[in-house]
């Protein structure tokens, strides 16, 4: 089965090709901040926010190609039930971890498979990150050994990475948090095959 990944994100192919899941990736161009800036003043909570891109992701570019199968995917950070955005800069990504410091937050993964503009399925997965009492010192450490192109595309940290160091704990599935919960997208593929 063909399969495309509507995902600019290198973590979430690695993840699909681990799994053994081949994939042909292709962009959709969604403008995120658009969408997340007119769901969340119509409402929206963070978990809205986060499927409603995966399915914006997924049946924009499956319009394109029939009779394709293709895979969008959203993770966003909800803290008190609130979203937070990717940093545009290293100054908001220092506030936003200031923010997030010796707290308890949500890290939401949404996926979407859709077929010639329709979804046909789609899951999302909550888990639960507590942060470390970090200094500010020792965020501004954390933030130096992050390139600034990785910083503003992938969010203020990568678990994947370095990012492990600031959480005290994390309780959910790790390729989740990394962005797929690959899990699930498997028991589904395996439906339809």
């Amino acid at each position: 089965m063909k399969l495309i990944l509507a995902s600019k994100s290198q973590v979430r192919k690695k993840i699909l090709e681990e799994n053994k899941i081949k994939c042909e990736v292709i962009h959709s161009n969604v403008d995120e901040d658009q969408a997340k800036e007119s769901l969340e003043s119509a409402g929206a909570s963070p978990l809205l926010i986060s499927k409603n891109l995966a399915e914006l992701k997924s049946t924009k570019v499956s319009s394109k190609f029939p009779n394709i199968t293709v895979l969008g995917a959203d993770s966003v950070i909800s803290l008190d039930s609130k979203l937070i955005n990717k940093p545009k800069s290293r100054e908001e990504a220092f506030v936003i971890l200031k923010k997030l410091n010796n707290t308890v937050h949500s890290l939401i993964s949404s996926v979407c498979i859709s077929k010639n503009g329709a979804m046909m399925w789609n899951y999302t997965d909550s888990s639960e990150l507590k942060m470390k009492n970090l200094t500010e010192k020792e965020i501004k450490a954390y933030l130096s050994k992050i390139n600034t192109e990785t910083l503003l595309a992938y969010g203020v940290y990568q678990v994947e990475a370095n990012g492990l160091d600031l959480f005290e704990s994390i309780k959910g599935d790790m390729n989740s948090i990394m962005g797929l919960p690959v899990k699930k997208i498997k028991e589904y593929l395996k439906i339809i095959e």
